[in-house]
């Protein structure tokens, strides 16, 4: 434990000495494994190290239910975030997992051991309750569709002993323990330090909005952004970890650091923030700024808010003498033109002409490669953003056709392929139904089982290519719903994929099959045939429908390539 006038107390469970670690690390290679998951070494990660203090392993029953009915541990101590160890009914019985037993977290990317736990209980939550009491109940809460849909049933509960530290391997110079930031500000003489929770890119605004901070509390700043798990969608960290390193220069000298945290966000709006203020204390922060709609998600489907703007500001304003951390409240920031500066929006005098770019503005003006003014951001960040996110023009993207076997969904796959090939400024990618079967899956048989499991090797592919700045056109049957999908969500991770439904009937499909498949399906010689003897589900959600029974293979090809004109895939 260590205790500075950063923080109080830190229960940083790697700050043993190296023959109890030796020792740990010898018992650690005889014990059973938990292997752990992302999320999961995010916590383990902060549990170490002192980031989640006074937490000393994963949360038992007793001290995540008073997590998450009133946002105390058992003794009391304010905690609003259960920190949980979930694991399947499979795993306790293959494992044994029962209390008193000892087991071996290791890290999933290279099998390393970080941690003994010792199981203190095994329970099984109430997810409904969990979800309704910490994230308020919407299904479509990012936190909630975890909860359900990749949680295990059970948590263990238990003290962790650290073996080793998690091996990163970049930005290694900016990972700082909470023990080590606050020996660098003491070292700096920096007794009072405004942290900036953030998990976006930071522009002129933020710049500001800190600066502000910063003087009115006559301290300095930390740039404290998530590099763990954030909201899906986001903008990886390598890029934003650039953007702040770019921006840095900008802060008046001395006045500001960055350093990186290894969290794994729940986007919990107002207990979040807690959580993020708890997380702070604990690093030596002595401030924390809580903006608008700190750390929520936005809103669900319907256009509805999951957390009021300013519900966070209110709910750590709440508990601030208990934290021991002050809040900085900071309402959004805008542009004024007329004076070249910038200030919060409740202090604009009415009448006074302000400017904003939203973030759908900024990634649209990104996408298209359109000007965005240095009153908004710096060039130098504008430099790194462009770099990771170049304009459409110069982004892969997938085309995904399917349809019945002999629909023409191949002979339009090649057609576009000539086309792109024309056109130039792309590699392009084919990736026909019967050439991936035989190349990558022919180990497969046609079972709903196994179509899925081509379809997705096939996002897989067309995946990385798109990441790589490739055109992909990808032609298998596809006949399941949720499995096109799956394939097309996988693909979106990477860039833009548009489902093409080659609609041409069954009827003419069959009519115009010189090879005679059908009628070798229809004699039973041919088992599991899409449109025989298995179903084809046709897409609901299609960008472009054609019938080839109606239209030619060149007006096909025409329509997909007017619809990538207008996303902006051919633009200067």
């Amino acid at each position: 434990m260590a205790n500075t006038p950063h923080g109080g107390v830190l229960k940083d469970l790697l700050a043993r000495d190296a023959p109890i670690r030796s020792q740990l690390l010898e018992e650690a290679q005889s014990l059973r494994d938990i292997t752990l998951t992302e999320r999961q070494l995010c916590d383990l990660e902060l549990i170490m190290n002192g980031g989640f203090s006074p937490l000393e392993g994963f949360m038992s029953e007793k001290d995540y239910t008073g997590v998450r009915d009133n946002m105390r541990l058992a003794d009391g101590t304010l905690f609003s975030m259960p920190i949980t160890l979930d694991v399947s009914k499979e795993e306790i019985e293959s494992l044994s997992i029962q209390p008193g037993a000892r087991y071996t977290l290791r890290d999933f990317r290279d099998d390393s051991p970080l941690a003994i736990i010792t199981i203190e209980d095994v329970y099984k939550p109430n997810k409904q309750l969990e979800a309704e009491r910490v994230f308020r109940g919407d299904p479509e809460h990012p936190a909630i569709k975890y909860l359900f849909n990749s949680a295990k049933e059970f948590y263990i509960g238990g003290k962790v002993q650290a073996v080793n530290r998690l091996n990163h391997y970049d930005y290694t110079g900016l990972r700082n323990t909470p023990a080590e930031l606050r020996s660098q500000f003491n070292k700096l003489g920096w007794n009072k330090v405004v942290a900036f929770q953030t998990r976006n890119p930071m522009h002129r605004a933020h710049r500001e909005l800190t600066v502000r901070a910063a003087r009115s509390r006559q301290a300095t700043v930390l740039i404290h952004p998530v590099v763990g798990l954030t909201k899906p969608g986001d903008i990886d960290h390598f890029t934003r970890v650039r953007v702040y390193q770019a921006l840095l220069p900008r802060y008046p000298n001395g006045m500001a650091m960055v350093s990186l945290l290894p969290l794994a966000m729940r986007m919990g709006g107002d207990r979040e923030a807690l959580w993020h203020a708890i997380i702070r204390k604990n690093f030596g922060a002595t401030h924390f700024i809580v903006g608008r709609d700190h750390a929520g998600p936005g809103s669900n489907s319907k256009g509805v808010d999951f957390y009021g703007p300013y519900d966070a500001q209110a709910l750590v304003e709440k508990y601030r003498d208990e934290l021991g951390i002050e809040v900085v409240p900071f309402q959004m920031m805008t542009y004024l033109p007329d004076t070249d500066e910038y200030m919060p929006v409740d202090e604009v005098p009415q009448g006074v002409k302000t400017l904003n770019i939203s973030g759908t503005e900024l990634r649209k003006r990104l996408r298209l490669g359109t000007h965005i003014p240095e009153w908004f951001s710096y060039p130098e960040v504008v430099k790194v953003l462009r770099e990771s996110h170049p304009p459409r023009a110069q982004q892969g993207f997938t085309i995904f056709l399917t349809g019945y076997y002999n629909s023409g969904k191949d002979s339009v796959a090649r057609a576009l392929q000539t086309t792109l090939n024309e056109q130039g400024g792309r590699s392009v990618s084919m990736l026909l139904g019967e050439t991936v079967r035989h190349e990558l899956s022919s180990e497969l048989g046609f079972s709903r089982e196994d179509r899925n499991k081509n379809i997705q090797r096939i996002a897989f592919v067309a995946a990385e290519l798109t990441r790589a700045g490739a055109a992909v056109i990808a032609a298998p049957i596809a006949p399941f719903e949720d499995s096109r999908n799956l394939a097309k969500e996988t693909i979106e991770k990477s860039g833009s994929c548009f489902l093409v439904h080659v609609a041409t009937p069954l009827e003419h499909s069959e009519q115009t099959d010189r090879k005679g498949i059908y009628a070798a399906a229809r004699r039973g010689e041919i088992k599991g045939f899409t449109g025989v003897d298995d179903p084809y589900e046709a897409p609901t959600n299609a960008d472009i429908t054609v019938d080839l029974s109606k239209i030619d293979v060149r007006t096909a090809v025409h329509e997909i390539i007017l619809l990538l004109e207008s996303q902006g895939f051919f633009g200067n």
